[in-house]
């Protein structure tokens, strides 16, 4: 990822940072780019005004939605597979043993407010994907969606995707830089990205999707995953779950300010899991088996 790309990810695209955690000198912001040459960048940006909004505030006493389905979201099952993982001398055998349903869309910012209570995106928009949310936020999210009674009833139990099952879902069972194969001008066809989303989100579900039935897993917005970062195995790994500890957790898919490059199925960044910005968003997931 390029410096100016690493730094519309922080700065431009409206970061949101806790004012306590904040010094109103520079702040160092530490990422890492998962590409073919992993390279760390240290950043000190200048505070800004976006950085010092605090964070949303709920409604109180709010109507609760019955379940994922009454508030529109849609899943596929995602069957259990084999497939290669990462690419050149990243590239390592993964085997899910488990299906799991996937999102078919990341979720929308009508979606999240019905269920949160607030609404914290830059780019309004009831059916653009909710942006400007934490890792922490993403979570939070999960947890009170398995708490609804109809799916705490039926045992279903909602997450983040773990970085191996994000990429296989992405794939759907391509080898090439993109589901749609490996040239970049049939990018515009399935992702909103720095060429054509006028630096803005849109409409989910607004592109083709992959193979698997599943929108957007290029760029519109990145996608929060559960695994913290590390380095990959070097060799073939059953249902990997990431690090067993770490500072930064993985995103993936790119945003609708980076160029198609940074957006292939094989394209891993980091960043801190507190950490907000505009082009930040997440889908969720639910293994059949609830666990």
């Amino acid at each position: 990822m390029s410096v100016t790309c690493i730094v519309n990810l922080f700065l431009t695209t409206g970061a949101n940072v806790n004012p306590f955690k904040c010094a109103a000198v520079c702040v160092a912001v530490v990422v890492m780019c998962g590409c073919d040459q992993e390279q760390r960048k240290t950043l000190r940006p200048t505070p800004q005004k976006e950085m010092l909004t605090p964070d949303p505030t709920p409604v109180e006493d709010m109507e609760l939605p019955e379940s994922a389905d009454s508030m529109g979201m849609e899943f596929k099952l995602i069957p259990a597979g084999t497939f290669i993982m990462g690419e050149r001398d990243k590239a390592h055998e993964v085997t899910l043993t488990q299906p799991f349903n996937m999102g078919v869309h990341e979720v929308t910012q009508d979606q999240y407010e019905q269920l949160m209570g607030t609404n914290p995106s830059e780019f309004k928009g009831a059916d653009n994907p909710v942006e400007t949310v934490s890792w922490e936020d993403a979570v939070e999210f999960c947890r009170k969606l398995s708490e609804l009674p109809a799916e705490k009833a039926a045992g279903n139990v909602y997450r983040l995707p773990t970085e191996a099952e994000w990429e296989y879902a992405c794939r759907a069972g391509t080898t090439t830089k993109y589901s749609f194969g490996d040239d970049e001008s049939d990018f515009g066809e399935y992702g909103w990205y720095r060429e054509n989303s006028g630096r803005t989100t849109h409409q989910v579900g607004s592109k083709l999707p992959n193979a698997w039935g599943l929108y957007d897993m290029y760029g519109n917005v990145w996608e929060w995953c559960q695994d913290w970062h590390g380095d990959y195995p070097s060799g073939a790994v059953t249902d990997p779950a990431g690090a067993t500890s770490g500072s930064d957790r993985v995103i993936r898919g790119g945003g609708w300010n980076d160029p198609a490059v940074d957006c292939r199925s094989a394209s891993r960044y980091r960043i801190i899991p507190s950490v907000r910005v505009s082009s930040g968003g997440f889908r969720v997931c639910l293994s059949p088996s609830g666990k």
